[in-house]
């Protein structure tokens, strides 16, 4: 099993939610890539699984380590699937997730239909070549709130009501998003993939 793992982004939350998500598994050492002076991989792609592909390989062939990437976004249902792989950049440079949320409420304004869900795509790769990535998927579902609430989380957190939940994500404790969101479900995935390989 992997002990050490470049992770293809230099985001504080996702870099938590890894660690915590990962530690249990006996992978304790986690490096984001800006540590080793790696700077963030073009995402040019229109899709999720391309754009965590090529950041994957990219972090693995400037550190020689094996990367994990993920692409996720929070999907509109009445926006077409906007913001989409977009979702980080959503309101323009700089990245803001304050200006993301407000651009997304802007955009729902007088809309009825506020389904949403995050989305998040995982590549592993043990070196910059890998031809057989690693990859998971999954779906977290819920919908828009028509203000934020609460102070945890990232992104649109303060926005996203998952379903079966009366609260938003920045209100859940962390630990119970570590459990349930879309990054912990494709983590699982990946995890099981990863054991299935060394049977």
């Amino acid at each position: 099993m992997l002990t050490q793992l470049l992770l293809a982004s230099n985001n504080a939350g996702k870099l938590k939610e890894f660690s915590a998500l990962l530690a249990p598994l006996g992978i304790s050492q986690i490096v984001p890539q800006g540590q080793l002076g790696i700077p963030e991989a073009e995402e040019p792609y229109g899709t999720f699984i391309e754009n965590a592909l090529a950041k994957a390989r990219h972090a693995s062939r400037l550190s020689g380590l094996p990367a994990l990437a993920d692409d996720s976004g929070l999907c509109v249902d009445a926006l077409g699937g906007a913001p989409g792989v977009l979702s980080a950049r959503y309101a323009g440079e700089p990245k803001s997730d304050q200006r993301n949320n407000e651009a997304l409420l802007a955009a729902l304004d007088g809309t009825e239909n506020r389904q949403a869900h995050y989305y998040c795509v995982l590549v592993l790769v043990r070196s910059a070549e890998d031809p057989q990535p690693i990859i998971a998927d999954a779906v977290w579902r819920g919908h828009i709130l028509p203000a934020p609430r609460g102070e945890g989380g990232f992104g649109y957190d303060p926005l996203f009501q998952a379903q079966g939940y009366e609260i938003s994500v920045a209100e859940m404790a962390s630990v119970e998003k570590n459990r349930v969101s879309h990054r912990a479900q494709a983590l699982v995935q990946l995890v099981n993939r990863l054991q299935a390989l060394q049977k």
